[in-house]
């Protein structure tokens, strides 16, 4: 899951200056808009958004039944999938608005999608998006009190709400939410996994 989102990383062109100008390895940011951290990140998050949930809950996979695989929800499995593809360009050509915002617009209808088909994953996609928020706000309210003018530098808050949460962006938060609630559950939704308690699986 961590290579499947690592390429989104590649996406930092839409978000730079726009939404914010973020220092880099060889200024490559400031030169191109892309840079080498957008895809170290994406490819952390991805790892951690999966399991974050199934380290704290103790939870396992197994395989879904065919029986349920072949029910009327799923008839849209593969597309719904693509939701927040979808909904991010419907949202970035027909709106004004930042592109983090139709980022978070557009991984919350993934969510919501996801829970169509996978009605099951409903606490953890809910639960799993504010774990995450959790995790986010510790990681940046690390940084803070080392670089406490980190946001005023790289992110043009001219641009956003100026909504600050204890000194972080209201916008990554909201991002870090909706990320969570979609990647949470992604892996269960792809492969067809069902979760189960871990000490279920030892008896089994």
């Amino acid at each position: 899951m961590s290579l499947i989102t690592m390429p989104f990383g590649l996406t930092e062109p839409l978000f730079v200056p726009e939404y914010w100008f973020p220092p880099s390895l060889f200024h490559l940011a400031e030169r191109t808009g892309f840079d080498i951290e957008s895809l170290i990140f994406s490819f952390a998050i991805g790892g951690i958004g999966t399991v974050l949930y199934n380290l704290i809950f103790k939870k396992g996979y197994i395989d879904m039944p065919h029986t349920e695989r072949s029910h009327q929800r799923h008839k849209l499995h593969i597309y719904i999938l693509f939701v927040p593809a979808i909904v991010f360009v419907i949202f970035s050509l027909f709106t004004a608005l930042n592109h983090i915002y139709c980022g978070i617009i557009a991984m919350f209808f993934g969510g919501l999608a996801t829970l169509y088909c996978r009605p099951d994953l409903k606490g953890k996609i809910w639960v799993g998006g504010i774990l995450f928020t959790i995790l986010y706000f510790i990681y940046f309210g690390s940084i803070l009190p080392f670089y406490p003018q980190y946001v005023e530098l790289y992110w043009n808050l001219d641009n956003l709400t100026h909504i600050l949460v204890l000194g972080i962006p209201i916008e990554e938060l909201l991002f870090a939410f909706t990320f969570g609630m979609y990647w949470s559950g992604l892996y269960e939704h792809l492969y067809w996994r069902k979760l189960i308690k871990s000490k279920e699986m030892s008896t089994n």
